[in-house]
């Protein structure tokens, strides 16, 4: 099975990764497009939800709450963070667009130990993680400092010419605090759009190795390994990381071959995302 998710650039369904697609527990993802008018109605199920307004204004309502002309962001390229819902499972919700918009919905199994809420932009932790060409510029959406039951939901931009999720790391031993299992999806925008990034997945035996050629809206799956993101000369990368597992910690290892860099760079012993 391919790690990739083709998206499409037009239509409502832009990119769906469910737990059957993917043949794991925990990560769910979709991307959808909304026309303004447009009215997009789901129930969460035995999930937790968190819907990100990556561009566009819209107004979410459940049967208890109603989060009225949230967003602000006209492309996910802008240096603004975004505004986002935390929803528990069983919760009906119907989501309203006054423009055009794009919405990200990160789901993993939850019992519903807390409310819905609203994730104010301004409460989210922005930083520029790395040096020289490895720089990145990251926006913690749903860390785990935050309530959630599994979720963890972070957003990267990462400029043209630059690595990001580097030096490689991975979170596939539920070994907590040396290292934690968790699943993770990678949503990929491009700017300009016409253009591609590079993702590889590999793990230390090599029974995983896929470097895979990323388009705009295309989703790369990891279910365990190693994941570093590469942009070519010339255009910039958006990503929108979902990570769930067993356990709400966020554990990694590098790869030692290449953990040398840090030190050199002058760089924290931890990677960005």
């Amino acid at each position: 099975m391919s790690l990739i998710v083709k998206g499409t650039g037009s239509g409502r369904d832009i990119v769906t990764v469910t737990p059957q697609s993917a043949q794991w527990r925990h990560v769910g993802f979709a991307a959808r497009r909304l026309a303004r008018g447009e009215t997009l109605k789901f129930d969460t199920g035995t999930t937790e939800v968190c819907v990100v307004v990556l561009t566009g204004v819209v107004s979410v309502r459940t049967a208890d709450d109603t989060w009225r002309d949230i967003g602000a962001r006209r492309s996910v390229f802008d240096t603004q963070s975004p505004y986002a819902v935390y929803l528990p499972p069983r919760t009906a919700v119907s989501i309203d667009a006054h423009d055009t918009a794009e919405l990200a919905l990160a789901s993993a199994p939850a019992e519903g130990l807390h409310r819905a809420r609203l994730i104010d932009p301004g409460k989210m932790t922005r930083s520029v993680r790395g040096s020289g060409t490895n720089t990145r510029y990251v926006c913690d959406i749903l860390p785990q400092s935050e309530l959630a039951e599994s979720l963890l939901v972070v957003e990267v931009l990462t400029p043209a010419g630059h690595s990001s999720s580097y030096p490689p790391h991975k979170h596939d031993v539920d070994a907590v605090r040396a290292e934690s299992f968790l699943e993770e999806t990678y949503y990929h925008r491009l700017n300009p759009s016409q253009g591609f990034a590079f993702q590889r997945v590999y793990t230390d035996s090599r029974d995983i190795d896929e470097a895979l050629a990323v388009e705009d809206h295309d989703v790369v799956m990891v279910p365990r390994g190693y994941h570093p993101v590469v942009m070519p000369h010339g255009y910039d990368g958006y990503y929108l990381n979902v990570m769930a597992g067993p356990r709400r910690a966020w554990h990694f290892r590098n790869d030692p071959a290449h953990e040398w860099m840090l030190s050199k760079q002058g760089e924290a012993a931890k990677p960005a995302t």
